[in-house]
């Protein structure tokens, strides 16, 4: 399993996703202003979901999902995995972390608290499609053969080798 790192303050992790199967609904802001429900009617899109909780929080435009919910199966309960109350992410699923890109924080929640560059910066996040809660491995390509004026080319290559 991949160790989540968050260094976003006030932001609480759940637990509900990992590894189970189930319904999602959206409670999202509609173009009037108030909130509105919206079921995942489709057992393939569910699917998708369960698989990829990260595509979770791009599924409505910007600024408009206020919380996502999950029904696990065989269940009649549904579980709050994601909430925003106003510019404030409270609290999130660690399965929806671990998927979750920067990308997607950047265009749909950059008002938010989880817009934040030392977050960014503890998972070795360099670009858009980098996961935005857990390490993103530096590959010895990007790495600057030259450190302190001595060239370490070789020693890069033979590692790459490796």
């Amino acid at each position: 399993m991949t160790k989540i790192i968050n260094t976003i303050k006030d932001l609480r992790t759940v637990n509900f996703i990992d590894g189970r199967t189930g319904k999602f609904r959206f409670i999202a802001k509609c173009k009037a202003g108030y909130p509105s429900c919206n079921e995942v009617r489709f057992d393939r899109e569910n699917e998708m979901y369960c698989k990829n909780p990260g595509r979770l929080l791009n599924a409505f435009k910007r600024g408009a999902l206020l919380t996502v919910e999950f029904n696990p199966t065989g269940t009649d309960h549904w579980l709050t995995v994601f909430a925003r109350v106003g510019k404030k992410v409270k609290f999130m699923d660690e399965a929806i972390m671990r998927d979750l890109e920067v990308g997607t924080i950047n265009s749909c929640f950059d008002n938010t608290n989880l817009m934040d560059m030392y977050q960014y910066k503890a998972v070795n996040s360099k670009t858009w499609a980098d996961k935005a809660f857990v390490m993103n491995e530096v590959k010895i390509e990007d790495l600057d053969p030259v450190i302190a004026g001595v060239d370490f080319s070789d020693s890069l290559t033979q590692l790459a080798a490796l």
